[in-house]
Order: C-alpha cells, then sequence, then structure tokens
C-alpha cells in the first residue's frame, strides 16, 4: 500500500462534503480527492441498476488517480452498490449505512432508534437491515425529509421555515418515544443544530459523517497505511458547474472549496 495516495470520496453532488469535512479532520495529513457527480444528481429517483453504474464509473475515476481507499459519501449510493463497488476495485471500500448503524446501536439506552433520511434510502432499507443485523430487538422508526436536501443547499438551516420543516417532519418523532437519531443524508449535519432542539436533549443525534471519518481512521490503523507527515491536499472534480459547486460547497467547507475541475461523463 502506498501509503502517499489518495482518499477518494465520492457523492452524487455536494452532499458528501460533510463526510469530506470530517474525514479532513480526522487525518489532516492525508490526500483527499472528492469526486461529485453534479451533472447527474440526484441519485434519488434513478433505479438500483442506474446508481450502482454511475458508482462504478465515479469509483473507476478515482482509481484512476491512485488512491489507497474509497469512501462512499453518499447514502443512496452505499444503499445500492457498496457490494458491487468492493467486487470492483482492489481498495478497500468504506460506505456511510454501517458506521451511522453501529455508533446507533451502541448509542441507544431504549432499544428504540430512529432513521430520517432520503425516501430513496428510507425506501431501500438499508438502515433498517443493517441495525437489525446488530440487534434484531430495536425498534426502528423511519421518516423521508427530502426537503431538508434544498434547506442545506440554500443555507436555510435555522429561521422560520427551516423550524417549520424540521418540526412537520420529525412531529411523529418526537412522540415515539426513541432516544437516537440517525442522520441518514449526508446534507443533514448542516441542519444538526435545528434537528437537535426539535427532538430535545434526551435524544442522542448520530453524524454518520463523523462515523464514517471514524471509520477511516480505523481502516488505515489496520492496514498501516496512514501517511503520517502533513500537510495533506484536497482537490475536487465534478461533472457539472463547478462554480454551483464551489458556491454551495463553501457552506459546507468555508474557503477550502476555492475550485474544482469540471469532467464530462456520459
Amino acid at each position: 500500500m502506498d501509503r502517499d495516495a489518495a482518499i477518494g470520496i465520492f457523492d452524487s453532488g455536494v452532499g458528501g462534503l460533510t463526510v469530506l469535512h470530517a474525514v479532513l479532520g480526522a487525518v489532516p495529513d492525508e490526500h483527499l480527492i472528492y469526486f461529485g457527480d453534479t451533472g447527474r444528481y440526484p441519485y434519488g429517483s434513478r433505479s438500483v441498476e442506474i446508481v450502482t453504474r454511475y458508482a462504478l464509473e465515479s469509483a473507476d475515476f478515482l482509481v484512476e488517480r491512485r488512491i489507497k481507499l474509497l469512501v462512499i459519501a453518499c447514502n443512496t449510493a452505499t444503499a445500492a452498490a457498496i457490494d458491487a463497488l468492493r467486487a470492483h476495485v482492489d481498495v478497500p471500500v468504506i460506505g456511510v449505512v454501517e458506521p451511522g448503524a453501529r455508533a446507533a446501536v451502541r448509542a441507544t439506552r431504549n432499544g428504540r432508534v430512529g432513521v430520517i433520511a432520503t425516501e430513496a434510502v428510507i425506501g431501500s432499507g438499508a438502515y433498517t437491515r443493517s441495525l437489525r443485523a446488530h440487534n434484531p430487538q430495536l425498534e426502528l422508526f423511519t421518516r423521508a425529509c427530502p426537503l431538508f436536501v434544498p434547506l442545506a443547499e440554500e443555507g436555510w438551516t435555522e429561521g422560520p421555515i427551516a423550524r417549520s420543516v424540521a418540526e412537520t417532519y420529525l412531529a411523529s418523532l418526537t412522540r415515539s418515544g426513541i432516544d437516537t437519531l440517525i442522520l441518514g443524508c449526508t446534507h443533514y449535519p448542516l441542519l444538526k443544530p435545528l434537528i437537535a432542539e426539535v427532538m430535545g436533549p434526551e435524544v442522542t443525534l448520530v453524524d454518520s459523517a463523523e462515523e464514517t471519518a471514524r471509520e477511516v481512521v480505523a481502516q488505515l490503523e489496520a492496514t498501516r497505511a496512514a501517511r503520517g507527515r502533513g500537510p495533506g491536499s484536497t482537490s475536487f472534480f465534478v461533472t457539472d458547474a463547478p462554480d454551483r459547486f464551489v458556491r454551495i460547497g463553501q457552506r459546507f467547507l468555508g474557503a477550502r472549496v476555492e475550485s474544482a475541475v469540471r469532467i464530462e461523463r456520459g
């Protein structure tokens, strides 16, 4: 394993930047390459077969740039394609579902766990399967919150509009008795303070981005692949409108997102 090789991170758009942000904080010495398939965003309305094809193409792009670890920073792509990706590439692959599920199982005290995500991720049952694999006795409560994505991208993470949407989506979960809630979309950490306020102090929020970053650290340690000397570099590639990616990306990462390179995809 080449310790100087990069960690590749891909998403359908900009939401995966929350994962990149967490990984940056956990392993600042590493080189990171982020690929956002913005020209074909969102993946949530696509079939499993199409999402899998897109994910394999994204992985190929990153592998061509000499990576040592692949992170799927997209819940939809993780749910649809993680097994296909692990069979397709010769580097370790980490998704965002399993780390979040494990953390929720550790965190819950009463065995009642909630999951909020996009409609596609909720419909896939990926979190339900992963959670029940760890503890079949859990009581699970799921809620699709599709409007959280545009709110995060527009920077409307507080104020009366965002609060009204959050209260509407989360009303049933506040009454469910859950003590742990998984943020099952990579956009949702931008709304974490608001979600925490609506859910109340008794509910632990599990941020899949943070848990995925911990998984990256563990994988690098297990394979002795950590670079261990910094600073690392970060580069961004997209399939559409770099200016829009940079504008929205700065809401996620600040000035670190200075530019992105557009590549052509079919």
